[in-house]
C-alpha cells in the first residue's frame, strides 16, 4: 500500500463519494424503521438495533422473523448468519487500514459493505481511511436519524397489511439481492435456495427458511471451491518426469 500524502483534489473527491454513499444508503433507513415497528418493535427497540447492530440486512431479517412471530433465538441465529460476511471483510480490511488497538475496535462497528468498497481499491493507505470513516460514519448518522424517522412514522401508520407493507420485508431482501444477480451462478444459487426455503416453510418455524437457504449458499461456496478431477496436484519431478520420460 502506498504510503504518499494525499492531494487536495483527491481528499475532496474521497470525501464526496463517500458523502454520497452515506447519504444514499442511510436514507433507506426510514424503510427499516417503519418495517420494525409494524412487525412489533417498538420505537426504542428499533432505534437500539440501528445504534448497536448497524448492518441492514441483519436488521431487517429479525424484524421479518419477529413479524412472523418465531422465536428470538431464531431471529437473532438469522441475523447473525447473515452478519458472518462483516468478519471477512475485516480479515480484507485489517491489513489495509492498518490501524491498531481501540481504533481497529471502533472502525469495526462500522465494517459494512458500502465502507469496504469505498476503501479496499484505494492506492494509499491516507485514501482507504478517509475513504473507510467518511463512508462508514456517514452512513451510521444518517441511517439512524432515518430509522428513527421511519419508526416515528411507522407507528403513526398503525395495520402494516392496510397499506402492504407486511411485505416490505420481502421486497428489502430482493432489493439487496438483485444487483448479484448478474451472474448466473448466483442466479443458479439463489433460485435453489429459494426453493429450499418454500419447501421448509410448513414443517419449520419462522426464521429456519433463511437459515436453510443460507446453508444452501454456503454449501454451494464449499462445493465450488473443491479441486476437479482434472486438477489434480502437479507431481513432484514434474509433468515430463511423471509421465516417464525426458525432453
Amino acid at each position: 500500500m502506498n504510503a504518499r500524502a494525499l492531494t487536495a483534489g483527491e481528499r475532496s473527491g474521497i470525501v464526496r463519494d463517500g458523502l454520497a454513499v452515506g447519504l444514499a444508503t442511510g436514507a433507506y433507513g426510514i424503510g427499516f424503521g417503519a418495517v420494525s415497528v409494524a412487525s412489533g418493535l417498538s420505537v426504542a427497540q428499533t432505534c437500539a438495533l440501528s445504534l448497536l447492530m448497524f448492518t441492514g440486512a441483519s436488521q431487517f431479517a429479525l424484524a421479518g422473523v419477529v413479524a412472523a412471530g418465531g422465536a428470538p433465538l431464531s431471529g437473532a441465529a438469522t441475523a447473525l448468519l447473515l452478519g458472518t460476511r462483516n468478519t471477512l471483510y475485516g480479515l480484507r480490511m485489517a491489513p489495509v487500514l492498518q490501524w491498531r488497538g481501540w481504533r481497529r475496535v471502533a472502525a469495526a462497528h462500522v465494517l459494512i459493505d458500502e465502507s469496504t468498497a469505498m476503501s479496499v481499491n484505494r492506492d494509499t493507505t491516507e485514501g482507504a481511511r478517509l475513504g473507510f470513516l467518511t463512508t462508514g460514519l456517514s452512513v451510521f448518522v444518517l441511517w439512524n436519524v432515518a430509522t428513527a424517522i421511519g419508526a416515528v412514522a411507522g407507528e403513526a401508520v398503525g395495520d402494516p397489511r392496510t397499506y402492504g407493507l407486511d411485505a416490505a420485508v420481502g421486497a428489502a431482501f430482493l432489493a439487496l439481492l438483485w444487483p448479484r444477480l448478474k451472474d448466473r451462478r448466483n442466479v443458479v444459487v439463489g433460485l435453489l435456495a429459494a426453493l429450499v426455503a418454500l419447501a421448509v416453510v410448513p414443517v419449520t418455524a419462522p426464521g429456519v427458511p433463511v437459515l436453510a437457504a443460507g446453508g444452501v449458499a454456503v454449501l454451494a461456496g464449499v462445493l465450488a471451491r473443491k479441486p476437479g478431477p482434472t486438477e489434480a496436484r502437479p507431481h513432484p519431478l514434474g509433468t515430463d518426469d511423471a509421465a516417464g520420460g525426458e525432453r
